[in-house]
């Protein structure tokens, strides 16, 4: 019984890997994405009708979502590094509206801008319309209802400035 279970576990391995390197490539080819964008790990969802331009050298964790509605789009500079479980949409509700009412305001949209060198931990969730600097740090679990200027560290729900890098350029 153990060799059994021991096989089943290789083969699904080999046919789970398979397939997300097909999906992979769907992506790549269906979105702007360059040859050395990373997708590290399983279950990463990329969807819509909107762009996603992706910069060299980054990559994203598994089971994140990007969902790019469209004419809208999603942009991922250079040397970004996504954690898990990150979330960006670039349409989401109005959420000033009754909800229980059949007629419901059309929903908040806005293209995610994303700089170089961006460090998104896990958890994330970054709302429609958001610009975010170059050089930027956001903590795991918050989320990103405002604009993030360059060098800034932020964390919390909402995210909230924590404070600038401190570093000698060289």
């Amino acid at each position: 019984m153990y060799i059994f279970r021991k096989i089943a576990g290789y083969l699904y391995g080999k046919m789970s890997s398979a397939y997300y390197e097909e999906r992979y490539k769907y992506y790549r080819k269906n979105y702007n994405i360059t040859s050395n964008f990373g997708f590290n790990g399983t279950d990463i969802r990329i969807y819509g009708e909107g762009k996603l331009i992706v910069g060299s050298n980054s990559y994203i964790g598994s089971y994140s979502t990007i969902a790019v509605v469209k004419d809208f789009k999603v942009i991922i500079g250079d040397r970004c590094q996504i954690s898990h479980n990150v979330r960006m949409y670039t349409a989401s509700n109005d959420p000033d509206q009754d909800f229980t009412i059949k007629k419901v305001k059309l929903p908040r949209k806005g293209d995610i801008i994303i700089g170089n060198g961006v460090w998104i931990g896990a958890n994330v969730f970054i709302n429609p319309g958001i610009n975010i600097g170059d050089n930027v740090v956001i903590g795991a679990n918050s989320v990103v209802t405002k604009d993030i200027p360059v060098n800034a560290i932020v964390g919390g729900v909402p995210a909230r400035l924590i404070r600038y890098k401190s570093f000698e350029e060289t």
